[in-house]
């Protein structure tokens, strides 16, 4: 499942909502320095914000990745690609995939530390505009876009197909 929605979400990245779009809110260092100094008025994700998305999409995408190869220690449950690497690298990647959560939920936590910090302190409400894309603009702010339904559709099924493909241990590789 997180495997799927993870896929989904770098679709949407390429062809989603406006705000959605990497193109749109993945900015440059001077942008975030810009940002930090109290210079922006952008509709979305801020500079310091798109970095916070990239690295919990980055954090997450290496657990799951992990986890398509890990194996438990007693060998009775594995990844689905765990059969194509040896069992010393299956030990292996069980390690790191079991330190690796605790950089995820860092991570989860610190995204969540952010939206209370900018509800409880600067007064703007994130979530419903997170689930909506509807939220209160800026004067002269240029609003949110939105993503097409079907490309939405096209692209879960994208999604639950590679998916799918990868939990049935990717038989192109796996002959």
């Amino acid at each position: 499942m997180i495997l799927t929605l993870l896929v989904f979400r770098l679709l949407w990245g390429f062809v989603g909502s406006s705000t959605a779009r990497f193109s749109n809110f993945v900015r440059g260092p001077k942008a975030v320095t810009r940002y930090l100094r109290g210079n922006w008025s952008g509709t979305g994700h801020t500079p310091l914000g798109a970095i916070s998305v990239l690295a919990l999409l980055f954090a997450v995408a290496v657990q799951v990745g992990l986890g398509l190869f890990n194996e438990d220690e007693d060998g009775l449950y594995a990844g689905p690609l765990a059969q194509l690497v040896g069992v010393d690298t299956t030990d292996k990647v069980r390690v790191v995939h079991e330190t690796w959560f605790y950089v995820v939920l860092g991570l989860i936590v610190l995204h969540i530390v952010a939206i209370l910090y900018y509800r409880l302190v600067s007064g703007k409400k994130l979530t419903k505009p997170m689930i909506t894309g509807k939220s209160a603009l800026a004067p002269g702010a240029e609003p949110m876009r939105p993503g097409k339904w079907w490309v939405a559709l096209l692209c879960l099924a994208a999604a639950f197909a590679v998916s799918r493909w990868i939990v049935a241990g990717a038989p192109l590789f796996s002959s």
